[in-house]
């Protein structure tokens, strides 16, 4: 598949294994599981950063293996999930950082372009999430409120 921005293909990657149930060396059991994704998204990690620390730290290798749900699932059960999505939010942060850069740096053109694609892509994922009933209807795309949705969280 090709790049959004650029004339690219992608590069392949690798494929996670198609075993539907937890390996036997795996000694946590479903309900410990959750408790220690709950606790870890109360410290304020992401879902992606959770699931890394539980492959580091604990050697649990895939979340939904063993609980058959996903780490989002969890959180979002156990009313610990962000109130935007992760993605969204990644995004904003980069956005707001890059128009602290432009903020400092007026004549670079290029992170200008960039911040530029970059807006684009969040409101087309803004668009999505409104479609799907995540965002509420009247959200729209506001550097001075992005700013203030990275600060808080």
């Amino acid at each position: 598949m090709a790049r959004m921005h650029a004339r690219k293909k992608g590069k392949s990657g690798s494929k996670r294994p198609p075993a539907k149930t937890a390996p036997r060396w795996v000694s946590y059991k479903k309900n410990e599981v959750e408790k220690l994704v709950i606790n870890l998204a109360k410290e304020g990690n992401s879902s992606a950063k959770i699931g890394l620390i539980l492959r580091d730290r604990y050697g649990i290798p895939s979340v939904k293996q063993i609980t058959g749900k996903s780490i989002k699932q969890i959180m979002k059960e156990n009313k610990v999930y962000p109130k935007y999505p992760e993605d969204l939010l990644d995004l904003l942060k980069r956005a707001v950082n890059l128009r602290n850069h432009l903020s400092i740096h007026k004549k670079d053109y290029t992170s200008k372009r960039n911040l530029g694609l970059l807006e684009s892509k969040i409101r087309r994922l803004g668009k999505y999430y409104i479609r799907k009933k995540v965002l509420p209807a009247n959200w729209k795309y506001d550097p001075e409120e992005a700013k203030l949705i990275v600060q808080q969280k």
